[in-house]
């Protein structure tokens, strides 16, 4: 039980984590890319 436990926890920890990481990325990378102005048209 407790080794089924701790393996769901480190793949939601993984998952959270790209999750997270790709999240902040994009919030980075959308206002840099409208301030160069390749998404508005």
């Amino acid at each position: 039980m407790n080794d089924r436990f701790r393996f769901w926890l480190k793949r939601v920890g993984w998952l959270g984590f790209l999750f997270f990481l790709i999240k902040g990325l994009l919030w980075i990378l959308i206002p840099y890319l409208i301030t160069k102005g390749i998404l508005s048209k």
